[in-house]
């Protein structure tokens, strides 16, 4: 059986197995989905690489296991070849949620971000559609099932190795060029059927797809407001601002009670959403300058980004409604 919500792709099985044996066979990726998977897959942390021909390149973490229940990987990076925007899928997420149900277990897959406004949904959708119902299935139910083979040619050797020690979560990726070093910062992007100026008005609606928790303007340059989550609280001033265009705010104060070491790793970083159209789309590239892999707050704000980016920001342009943090009866802000 297969589903497609109103954005993310979703797909369901049930299968007359235990959660057990689908868990097992889930996180088995290279005998459902492909044996062209480098890396390990089925612990906490785990990174793997997957590519297929010269068509598709992607490096994915497993950041939530749950055993029996869940499996979630994030997308730290993509490349695809045939469409214009080479990162789509980018900050996404790749979730199994596995329950019993009537004495048989029920497997949800929903690729989080994976919406109709991407170039490659049709294709992805349909890919999806067989890996996870055709063959995921069959490797639960017969212990066999229908991965992509091992292919001698594809990617050139050296490219992959490169892609692999040059590429950091959220980098933008793309075919390395000669003196062309890729930024360490984290970035993601998504494209719309909406135009510039309704992308950049909801961006600026920090309130509706960040979090209600906000004090302060930011529709004007030189503007200042803080958003607080809780303890974590962050300040920041407008220092660009082009209508329809590139809107960026400099962290000028931070506090992330969490975090072990530096509690004020956010200050000094900026947010950058840059706007344009690609063909009769339009793209919101996002970039946390400063936000880098060897950041203690890292892997938590590049999982957080990827949700308010991919989902409560794109849904709010898109449906006029997006996924903002609740308002908090009291705010435990510090400074």
């Amino acid at each position: 059986m297969k589903t497609k919500t109103a954005q993310s792709y979703t797909a369901t099985i049930v299968v007359d197995k235990t959660p057990p044996q689908a868990f097992k066979a889930i996180i088995n990726i290279s005998r459902w989905w492909s044996e062209e998977i480098e890396g390990d897959t089925e612990k906490l942390n785990d990174e793997f690489f997957y590519h297929y021909k010269d068509v598709h390149l992607s490096k994915m973490k497993l950041v939530e296991l749950v055993p029996n229940k869940k499996v979630v990987w994030l997308v730290l990076d993509n490349y695809f070849k045939f469409t214009k925007d080479k990162s789509e899928w980018k900050g996404t997420k790749l979730v199994f949620d596995i329950a019993e149900k009537g004495g048989k277990t029920e497997i949800k897959f929903t690729h989080h971000g994976l919406v109709p406004q991407y170039e490659c949904y049709d294709i992805c959708r349909e890919a999806w559609t067989f890996y996870i119902t055709e063959s995921l299935k069959q490797l639960v139910t017969t212990g066999k099932g229908q991965p992509n083979a091992k292919l001698k040619s594809g990617f050139d050797a050296k490219l992959v190795e490169k892609w692999k020690l040059d590429t950091e979560p959220g980098a933008v990726v793309e075919k390395p060029k000669p003196g062309n070093k890729k930024s360490n910062d984290y970035t993601t992007a998504i494209l719309i059927d909406q135009t510039p100026k309704q992308a950049f008005k909801a961006i600026n609606n920090v309130t509706g797809w960040w979090t209600e928790n906000t004090k302060g303007k930011n529709l004007k340059l030189k503007d200042e407001f803080t958003v607080t989550f809780g303890e974590t609280f962050m300040t920041m001033q407008v220092v660009e601002f082009v209508s329809d265009t590139k809107v960026v705010w400099l962290v000028t104060d931070c506090y992330k009670h969490w975090l072990k070491g530096n509690k004020t790793e956010w200050t000094g970083t900026k947010l950058s959403f840059e706007i344009s159209s690609k063909g009769k789309k339009t793209q919101v590239a996002f970039k946390h300058i400063g936000l880098i892999p060897k950041l203690e707050c890292f892997g938590g704000c590049a999982n957080a980004w990827g949700e308010y980016i991919q989902q409560s920001l794109l849904q709010l342009i898109t449906t006029g409604k997006g996924q903002p943090t609740p308002k908090e009866k009291s705010s435990k802000a510090k400074k």
